[in-house]
């Protein structure tokens, strides 16, 4: 599972370096002028469209897998549930796929989505609810951060973190074979290699 979720993160940030580096750029690095704010394009530092990239991977996938437009309609909402689970069922943290969960950062840069302490709020990017894994790691990561914390705390949390680590396990599998069952076999070999189905 640890070795599927490191091949999903792969195939994630290898898309996106591919649409950072795509970006049109003149002189000196600078945006051509005009072009600023428009969605997918950087703007100050750290500053980046999520949901345009998060559009232009599918954009990618769609061609990869040689979907139809009727065909990736279908597929869509089930690879990306599969993608999600397969996150959280591998921590739920701030690992590589957290550039599709738990985002420090609201869109265009918008520091909305922090809690007290700078801290990851209720909500990841977008205002997406966070997940039961994502609130059960920074419950425990907060605890941990605690030097008062007690050992019967850090292990209630540790028992619900994992507790809701397996159960997102067990809606990956389910997830994985309904995707599966849309598939052409063609499509389902390029899932399998990129590691996001069995």
């Amino acid at each position: 599972m640890r070795t599927k979720v490191i091949a999903v993160g792969v195939v994630v940030l290898v898309v996106a370096c591919g649409l950072l580096v795509a970006q049109p750029q003149g002189r000196g690095g600078q945006r051509p002028a005009g072009q600023a704010g428009q969605p997918g394009q950087r703007g100050q530092r750290g500053q980046f469209d999520m949901e345009r990239m998060r559009q232009m991977m599918n954009e990618r996938m769609k061609t990869q897998l040689g979907a139809s437009d009727a065909e990736w309609t279908v597929i869509e909402p089930r690879l990306t549930k599969v993608m999600t689970l397969s996150r959280q069922a591998g921590g739920g943290g701030r690992g590589m796929m957290g550039m599709f969960g738990s985002q420090r950062r609201g869109p265009q840069g918008a520091p909305g989505d922090r809690g007290p302490g700078g801290r990851p709020g209720p909500q990841g990017a977008g205002g997406r609810e966070l997940s039961a894994v994502e609130k059960m790691a920074e419950q425990l990561r907060t605890t941990l951060e605690n030097s008062a914390s007690g050992a019967e705390q850090i292990k209630a949390q540790l028992l619900a973190l994992r507790a809701a680590r397996e159960k997102a396990r067990q809606d990956l599998i389910k997830a994985q074979k309904e995707l599966q069952q849309i598939l052409t076999l063609r499509q389902e070999a390029q899932l399998v290699l990129m590691g996001m189905l069995n």
